[in-house]
């Protein structure tokens, strides 16, 4: 298929003009954080079915697709096709074509909502204190408190010894019972900057009294003044009491005034929905992922506030998309909206709805569009196994003997596959990305099956599993490292992680592409 290709001249143009416009780089991850265009969501080629459609839900809005200057864009243009995306073009030369024309390319992920926290600091005179005055302050028994602003899982992997996990968009509503006493110190933490930041700013935006402080650079910090870290706590903010929802909700209202956001009634809602041939429409359920398990509303998807503010590239890719944000209270979407608005998106706004009141429980999965085949089935002789699932998840546990790879590598992948054997496919998710391996198997003459439930349900079963690198065929190139996480040389990879996140908002000024309104 033919496929229009811009310049990059042009395509600084559109991402300046305004209106509904979504750019998306269709590299591995790593190429991705490697080097990329500041407005850019990553939409990988081995899972790019999957994604767009999620990123960018309406079919007609202009797409343009970048790679590295390899070509790969032409072909996500026509896996595009094939969704029923009809206006799509490609960035001539890539990203190589856009530094070439003197604009800037961005290391690093979530850059624009790293970038806003840092330039919110400088806006916003944002207090903070290192780890050595916090440590000081704990052995002095000062009268202090430390919240966790990240989400519960990533709390109990590490944290400082003594925090309690209270993710950013949880904060109004639970401090006033976790912190009952004005006089109390509040630091708050996060594994870096950004959310440390952002939480800190919370506090402050939200009226309250205490003196609040962001812990500067976060875990990293605290392990670079040479003090541990605590693993597995359990220490969480409890069920709201009445009267911290009634002073949040007032806090937060205001708040929400301030900035801008609609606040809206069902029947708005439903006008919205009516024009989703013409605007894009996100509908995001902002609580914690556990309370959305339980019910929502219909159409929502799961975005806990503190990780929609933190990662909001990986949520909606389409600039000037409407967005609407539910929740139970009231507090967790405004100040969400908030920080939303402050970000540069114009078209946000909150169901002043308990969503508990509209939810409707979530359905089971749906079987994916393949045959299946079961663990047991694909035990038996003359099968081979295929882990499509993300790289740490196979080198944590997956099927033994199985033989591991990204999609986009998948005739390569075939050559691991003994002839004249079935294969079996298996990801992480629900079995529709494996399905489409199936089905792609089968067009070069593959007898393949999905093997539903993938690694969960092969020990389920009792099967043999392993962990490690062996089996593994592609390149790791589908996960982002970060510095806590890296073999090497850790301290200098924390090192370079917080120096480049201080350098952005200078970046940010000399690229133009975004601009941030901080609440001052």
């Amino acid at each position: 298929m033919s496929v229009p290709a811009i310049r990059a001249a042009v395509l600084r143009e559109a991402i300046l003009s305004g209106g509904e416009f979504a750019l998306l780089d269709v590299r591995e991850a790593q190429h991705f954080v490697a080097a990329h265009i500041l407005t850019a969501s990553n939409a990988p080629m081995s899972r790019l079915e999957l994604v767009a459609p999620r990123l960018v839900p309406r079919r007609a809005v202009r797409i343009v697709l970048c790679d590295g200057g390899d070509g790969i864009a032409v072909k996500g243009a026509a896996v595009l096709a094939s969704l029923g995306y009809r206006n799509v073009e490609t960035l001539q030369g890539g990203t190589a074509a856009w530094r070439d024309a003197g604009f800037e390319l961005f290391e690093g992920s979530n850059v624009p909502s790293k970038a806003f926290g840092e330039v919110v600091e400088l806006a916003c005179h944002t207090p903070a204190l290192d780890a050595e005055e916090v440590q000081q302050r704990i052995e002095r028994g000062d009268d202090l408190v430390i919240l966790d602003s990240r989400p519960w899982y990533e709390y109990q992997d590490f944290n400082i010894p003594g925090g309690v996990d209270c993710p950013n968009s949880e904060l109004a509503l639970h401090v006033r019972d976790l912190v009952p006493d004005p006089e109390t110190a509040i630091v708050v933490n996060c594994a870096g900057r950004t959310r440390s930041i952002i939480g800190c700013q919370t506090l402050r935006n939200a009226g309250v009294p205490n003196p609040v402080f962001a812990l500067r650079n976060g875990t990293i910090g605290w392990e670079w003044a040479g003090l541990k870290l605590e693993h597995g706590a359990g220490r969480r903010h409890g069920k709201a009491s009445d009267g911290a929802r009634r002073w949040s909700l007032a806090q937060c209202d205001a708040l929400a005034a301030r900035a801008g956001v609609g606040i809206f009634e069902p029947g708005d809602l439903d006008a919205w929905r009516n024009e989703v041939e013409t605007h894009s429409l996100h509908i995001f359920d902002v609580r914690e992922p556990e309370a959305f398990a339980t019910g929502s509303l219909p159409g929502a998807v799961s975005a806990q506030g503190t990780q929609l503010v933190q990662a909001t590239d990986e949520y909606f890719a389409v600039r000037d998309a409407r967005v609407v944000l539910v929740d139970d209270t009231g507090v967790q979407t405004r100040m969400t909206a908030s920080w939303l608005k402050q970000l540069g998106h114009p078209h946000v706004a909150v169901l002043d709805v308990d969503v508990r009141e509209m939810a409707v429980p979530h359905g089971p999965v749906a079987p994916p569009d393949a045959p299946c085949v079961t663990p047991l089935e694909a035990h038996g002789d003359g099968w081979s196994l295929l882990d499509l699932s993300r790289s740490l998840d196979f080198l944590e546990r997956h099927p033994k003997g199985a033989v591991w790879g990204l999609r986009s590598d998948l005739k390569a992948l075939m050559e691991k596959l003994p002839e004249g054997r079935h294969v079996a496919v298996l990801d992480d998710e629900d079995g529709h990305l494996a399905a489409l391996a199936v089905r792609e198997l089968e067009a070069l003459g593959r007898t393949a099956r999905v093997l539903f439930g993938g690694t969960r349900a092969w020990a389920e079963a009792e099967l043999p599993v392993a962990s490690g690198c062996e089996g593994m065929v592609s390149a790791m190139v589908d996960t982002l490292d970060m510095p806590f996480d890296l073999t090497g040389d850790a301290d200098a990879a924390k090192r370079a992680y917080i120096d480049w996140e201080l350098q952005l908002p200078e970046q940010i000024e000399r690229d133009g592409l975004l601009t941030f309104s901080p609440l001052t």
